[in-house]
């Protein structure tokens, strides 16, 4: 009976953040067994780490959202690496992945993510954009997995936002992040919405933040802040942009364990 853990990712507390689903495995998985536990914890994302023999890294992970697998997924990352932790395993860890490998490293007490950073080109706001959303663009842009980076004028307008989410699943893209500059502790804030995905707003998402970095980087004239995930849980994620990476630390909460009868 394989064993799970459910953790708060970018969280100190639990009940806030982002929760994910992790299983560590020793053995090869069908992918529809994956696809199918990530529908029945119908979280975000269920991360599955399998133990493999490589020369790069200890340890395969995939990600699944309740209806596909996807590329990266930083929430998932940190939520695998801490289960890792709980389980004796000594940082860091290598992870072989659809992004290639990623390294989780801990720091200061703080686990931190090497991801690729994925800056976003200028690109035309998609027809019906400002009705989906409820709100005019600033600035919009392409970046990631084909996903659209969204400024708004503050950061109220990104924390009041109540967009059509079935206007927001028929835009031709696979996401849309939106963000302003923070007027406060955070230096920027945004939101995720992905309702094509089966993720209807995401809690907080790591891999928004490969894109926004190196955004407000060039924005601010700096390479390390504090960013704010504004969704009803809310999350605090630290950023330093390095070259073509994006280190990403967080915090994170196991919040249940248990087995699965199958």
């Amino acid at each position: 009976m394989p064993e799970y853990r459910v953790v708060d990712a970018f969280t100190d507390r639990p009940l806030a953040g982002n929760p994910a689903a992790v299983l560590v495995l020793e053995d090869a998985y069908p992918e529809a067994w994956a696809q199918g536990i990530a529908a029945e914890f119908n979280l975000s994302e269920t991360a599955f780490a399998r133990r493999v023999e490589d020369p790069e890294a200890e340890f395969e992970l995939r990600w699944f959202t309740p209806v596909a697998e996807i590329e990266l997924c930083g929430h998932a990352t940190l939520a695998a690496s801490h289960a890792l932790a709980e389980l004796g395993e000594p940082a860091p860890y290598r992870f072989t992945t659809r992004s290639g490998v990623l390294t989780v490293e801990r720091h200061d007490g703080r686990l931190w993510m090497d991801f690729p950073a994925r800056p976003a080109a200028a690109a035309p706001a998609p027809g019906g954009l400002a009705e989906a959303l409820g709100a005019s663009p600033v600035w919009t842009g392409i970046g990631g997995n084909d996903d659209l980076l969204v400024e708004l004028a503050d950061e109220e307008a990104v924390r009041s936002l109540a967009p059509d989410l079935g206007a927001i699943r028929d835009l031709p893209v696979r996401g849309v992040i939106v963000t302003a500059r923070g007027e406060g502790t955070y230096d920027p804030v945004s939101r995720f919405f992905a309702p094509s995905m089966g993720v209807p707003e995401d809690p907080v998402t790591g891999a928004a933040h490969t894109v926004i970095a190196p955004f407000w980087a060039e924005r601010l004239g700096r390479t390390e802040f504090l960013a704010h995930q504004a969704s009803p849980r809310g999350g605090d994620l630290h950023l330093r942009l390095s070259g073509d990476r994006v280190l990403i630390g967080g915090d994170a909460v196991t919040v249940a364990t248990g087995h699965l009868d199958l």
